[in-house]
């Protein structure tokens, strides 16, 4: 009897575990799923899942707030989610959110990220549709990775290859590297260009130094640029200048136009240097003139001579000597 009751003991000992165990793994598939929770539910259309199942969870902000309820096919060829969402997070996600699929981890399970939304936009409600956006896709990304590693290796080779030629001497920068003569003809470059530099920051400080003494008060140029009446006074010099320029100008072309008239034989400066039988005439009447004198000195002294008038002619020489 006792062995009976042992029995007994026993097997309701494991049956209580074994119910145990059933209400532990039934209130953890549970809670997993959300079935002990007030929730609302959520769609959204993809073209590709990628490996998404029933089950997997929903993310936002970084919090686990459902699970993935139903996949259904939609349309021609693309995919409808139906989403098991708290209802305690319906106040955060927008009626403008976003929705793509993810991954936990870097090789995790598939998962379901709402993102994005406005204070704008109202909340959600029951049954909206979320908009889809496409997750990258990783074929795509291991192909562009793969293409990228065999452009890096040829880079790598060529690389290789020129810092090769450049060891072994070759080349414009293989010879600076390698060539001694070179390497010293460029450091006496870089010297000059040291010692021009310093001439040319001396240059510049002189020049410095000269313009702030052209603009240190009592100046010319000071004087010229912030006296208004050194300024006045050169503009009326110019002025002046520009005047006489005109009346130089003009005395000029008036010049011209009398040389213009001497030119011409119609007045009398131009005839008697232009007209040559003028010219003649004038010659003639001045040997005429001298002529002339010459009988006329002749006639006097024969004058002086004539008994008629050599007593007044001795009389004036008298007068002029005692005058003297």
């Amino acid at each position: 009897m006792r062995d009976d009751n042992k029995k007994s003991v026993i097997v309701g000992i494991f049956t209580l575990v074994g119910i145990i165990i059933l209400v532990a793994g039934i209130m953890t598939l549970g809670a997993q799923r959300q079935a002990f929770t007030n929730t609302f539910k959520l769609r959204a259309v993809f073209d590709d899942v990628s490996g998404l199942q029933t089950g997997n969870n929903v993310w936002f902000s970084g919090v686990k707030i459902g699970t993935v309820r139903r996949i259904n096919f939609y349309g021609d060829s693309q995919v409808e989610i139906e989403m098991n969402i708290d209802a305690k997070t319906r106040e955060f996600i927008r009626k403008d959110s976003k929705a793509t699929i993810s991954s936990d981890g870097l090789i995790g399970n598939r998962i379901i990220v709402i993102y994005g939304g406005t204070t704008q936009a109202p909340p959600i409600e029951d049954q909206d549709r979320l908009q889809a956006v496409m997750p990258l896709d990783t074929d795509k990304m291991m192909e562009t990775l793969q293409e990228n590693n065999r452009n890096l290796v040829s880079i790598t080779n060529d690389l290789k290859h020129l810092t090769g030629r450049i060891t072994e001497g070759e080349g414009i920068i293989g010879a600076v590297l390698t060539d001694t003569a070179i390497a010293e003809n460029f450091r006496h470059m870089l010297s000059n260009l040291e010692s021009t530099t310093i001439n040319a920051n001396r240059m510049t400080a002189n020049l410095s130094r000269f313009s702030s003494n052209l603009n240190r008060e009592g100046t010319l140029l000071d004087q010229l640029v912030t006296d208004t009446t050194v300024f006045r006074s050169l503009r009326a010099t110019a002025e002046g200048l520009e005047n006489t320029t005109k009346e130089a100008s003009e005395a000029v072309s008036n010049f011209n136009v009398a040389s213009e008239k001497l030119k011409s034989t119609d007045n009398a400066l131009g005839m008697m240097l232009n007209d040559e039988e003028f010219a003649s005439y004038i010659r003639s009447t001045m040997n005429n003139l001298e002529s002339g004198s010459e009988r006329l000195d002749e006639n006097l002294r024969a004058l002086q001579d004539s008994w008629l008038l050599r007593r007044y002619f001795r009389r004036q020489a008298r007068e002029e000597a005692q005058q003297d």
